[in-house]
């Protein structure tokens, strides 16, 4: 009987959530992401006549789910689809309906910035249809990834070395990092020299003129300038040449959205931009609160600065309440991004309820998850304050030959950093009179090299894709979580360093595939999605743009890129076919494979001192019966036990020493009784294996079974020590 609206989310915490909010009327699934997509181990795309047919498939994870949905569907009167708003989201909510049987375009569809009732409620109350301009920008976004990764990422593995990647944003970003580097390597420091005093025994001060020409920066270049300048200047008499105090407004910051989340809680909380967004996931999709389980912050995907009114009104009332009418702004305070391609109709990131404190989410939330919810919420609330003010000032202090300026300031009022704190302390310059005669108390000349770029940080990678307009919201994280696990980058005190291997793949990128890795031609796809999703352009069109010269280069790539594949003679013969071994670099390292290859398919592991030392590894002189190689002696769960050393192409092993032998006889064909191992752990089998195939997971004794006769196995059995029958299975007390 149909008496059930379904919801389908992507989730299950969401799902969980949002169940908490309705009643009994309702049901609630989660498809546990994308249910179907393009196959994994084939392109998956079918390229007929211009056009691009994507081969969808439910994948094995998913099967029983989708089985789920479709019998949850049969028995509801209305199907909900209730994904997240963005584009992947919305690209879901397409695929859960048509593996479902359903007309994407029939189903109502609602959206939600938050998972709080209120939120849900109304969603329910205004449902649309699916946007299918939104899921064709995804569909081109999936099929150009898959078309750049499935044919450039071949390539490159045949070319340089196996396991290597290529992709839209992926290759861009490298190629920032790799650039970076090379800036740094070829850096050459600079001297320069600055002119520091102190007069009145604490005002420090610069040089800022001598003999009417400014002193810019790196204007001093060598330690004799210096010096005859503090000479000069040395022994002349000093006054106060002018006092300048002026007001300086410090702008409230904006809330969070998607880029600067991640990179101040990369700065501040020292989170990847990976940890950042599973963390806010799980605050957005639902935790345990003073009202129950809900949503505390709003959607963490977002590259807008929208905040709603009422939002708005709740924390200024809050503001007004317990900081004063001095902190509230007479007009609501409304930022607009600077991100190409931003999505306006969502919201920044933001707390759902503004009387749920960091104060009164303490006993809620873990460690992690408060400080990043007091980081969203401070932000938010500051947000909505008045600005900062500082009164800063500058004196000069002048001689017949030179000038000097010192600078100081206080904080006049705190406004937002009432909220926010700030680790700027006031720097007071003492109360002085123009013409006022002052002492110079010290001088000196001090050296100074220009330092080179700084490396990429997580946040600074992510500052700079977005000014770029490479990627969006979604892509950041994955991005630099893909290029560490891809052996490309290595993150070393914070900072993203390039391997070897990354300058290689982008020495050649550079030269064959110019466009994959220029950052404006990946800015101007993005923007090319964009007009996707707002129904300026045609998906099909977009994408065969992009396919035909992309395919000729790899066509042309196949012939003119020679191999640099390294392979280092080890003065050994292959064991199989006798040709000479080589050391390779593979995807999992270096391994010695036979210089015949692919005729000869031999190969061995390599591993370092340190690995073999911790697996208690030794060599031996015996040599594997199966394929020639020498046996190693390797530490297992169960002791030391001889393996190969071509594991895992071959796979034999050997006991280090003799089995254990029983006292006892074998009852079927009397041969010796040997104590063994699987990898189910300990069992008791004949010596005659195979041909007797007598086995007991207990040790056999001499106590003859009193039923049937034949031979019994000591063990516990409900707590009392019995002698079992291994035949029969009759029990005996012992």
């Amino acid at each position: 009987m149909k008496n059930k609206n379904l919801i389908i989310v992507e989730s299950p915490a969401k799902a969980r959530t949002i169940k908490n909010f309705l009643g009994k009327d309702y049901e609630v699934i989660a498809s546990k992401g994308h249910i179907r997509d393009l196959p994994k181990h084939s392109f998956g795309i079918k390229v007929e006549e211009g056009k691009f047919e994507p081969q969808y498939r439910v994948d094995k994870e998913h099967s029983a789910v989708v089985k789920q949905i479709k019998e949850l569907a049969k028995k509801s009167d209305r199907i909900f689809i209730a994904t997240d708003e963005d584009r992947e989201g919305e690209a879901i909510g397409y695929h859960i309906a048509k593996a479902i049987g359903k007309d994407p375009e029939k189903l109502p569809r609602i959206v939600f910035h938050e998972i709080t009732k209120n939120a849900i409620t109304h969603a329910l109350e205004n449902p649309r249809t699916i946007d299918m301009d939104k899921v064709n920008a995804q569909q081109a976004r999936r099929l150009l990834d898959r078309i750049v990764g499935y044919k450039l990422s071949p390539l490159l593995s045949s070319k340089i070395q196996r396991g290597l990647s290529a992709g839209r944003v992926q290759s861009s970003a490298l190629k920032l990092i790799v650039d970076r580097e090379r800036e740094i390597k070829a850096f050459v420091p600079q001297e320069y020299w600055s002119i520091d005093a102190v007069f009145n025994k604490s005002i420090d001060a610069s040089l800022v003129e001598f003999k009417d020409k400014k002193i810019e920066k790196m204007s001093i270049k060598t330690a004799d300038v210096a010096k005859n300048i503090v000479k000069t200047l040395k022994g002349e008499e000093f006054k106060v040449a002018k006092i300048e105090k002026k007001k300086r407004v410090s702008k409230t910051p904006p809330p969070f959205m998607t880029s600067t989340l991640q990179q101040t809680a990369s700065s501040q909380l020292g989170f990847s931009p990976k940890k950042t967004m599973m963390i806010a996931q799980k605050l957005y999709e639902g935790v345990q609160t003073d009202k129950g389980i809900t949503g505390i912050i709003t959607y963490m995907r977002t590259d807008s600065l929208n905040i709603a009114k009422e939002a708005q009104n709740s924390a200024r009332e809050l503001i007004k309440n317990r900081y004063g009418e001095k902190y509230l702004p007479k007009n609501p305070k409304i930022y607009t991004t600077k991100s190409k391609g931003a999505q306006e109709a969502h919201e920044a990131i933001r707390p759902t309820m503004i009387d749920f404190t960091p104060q009164a989410a303490a006993q809620y939330l873990s460690k992690d998850e408060l400080r990043l919810y007091t980081l969203i919420y401070n932000r938010f609330l500051a947000s909505q304050m008045e600005d900062a003010i500082f009164e800063t000032q500058t004196i000069y202090f002048k001689s017949d030959s030179g000038t000097f300026k010192a600078s100081g300031r206080k904080l006049v009022f705190d406004g937002f950093y009432k909220v926010l704190g700030t680790e700027d302390k006031d720097k007071l310059l003492p109360e002085l009179k123009e013409g006022e005669k002052v002492e110079l108390t010290k001088i000196e000349a001090n050296q100074h090299f220009t330092e080179p770029p700084a490396r990429y940080s997580e946040a600074s990678l992510i500052k700079k894709l977005e000014s770029l307009g490479i990627g969006r919201p979604s892509t950041y994280a994955p991005t630099i979580a893909l290029l560490q696990a891809r052996k490309y980058i290595d993150i070393e005190k914070k900072q993203l360093i390039p391997t070897d291997i990354a300058f290689k793949v982008i020495e050649v990128l550079e030269k064959h595939f110019s466009e994959i890795v220029d950052s404006s031609f990946t800015a101007k796809m993005e923007e090319e999605l964009d007009e996707i999703a707002e129904a300026k352009k045609e998906w099909q069109k977009v994408l065969l743009e992009f396919y035909e010269p992309f395919i000729k280069q790899i066509e042309e790539g196949k012939k003119e890129i020679k191999s640099q594949k390294i392979a280092i003679p080890l003065g050994r013969n292959c064991p199989l076919c006798g040709a000479e071994l080589v050391k390779r670099s593979g995807r999992f390292g270096e391994f010695v494979a036979c210089s015949a290859y692919p005729k000869c398919k031999y190969t061995e592991q390599i591993e370092s001192e340190d690995k073999k030392e911790s697996k208690n590894e030794e060599t031996t002189d015996q040599i594997c019966d199966k394929c020639g190689a020498p046996m190693v002696v390797k530490q297992g769960p169960r002791g030391k036990f001889l393996a190969c050393s071509a594991y895992p192409k071959c796979k034999n092993t050997k006991p280090l020493n003799d089995p254990k032998k029983l006292s006892v006889k074998c009852p079927e064909c009397g041969g010796e009784i040997l104590e063994r191992y699987s990898k189910r752990g300990k069992f008791f089998g004949c010596s005659n294996y195979p041909e007797c195939k007598f086995i007991s997971k207990y040790e056999p004794t001499e106590k003859k079974c009193e039923k049937c006769g034949y031979m019994t196995a000591k063990r516990t059995y409900r707590g009392k020590e019995v002698y079992e029958c291994i035949k029969c299975k009759h029990k005996e007390e012992a």
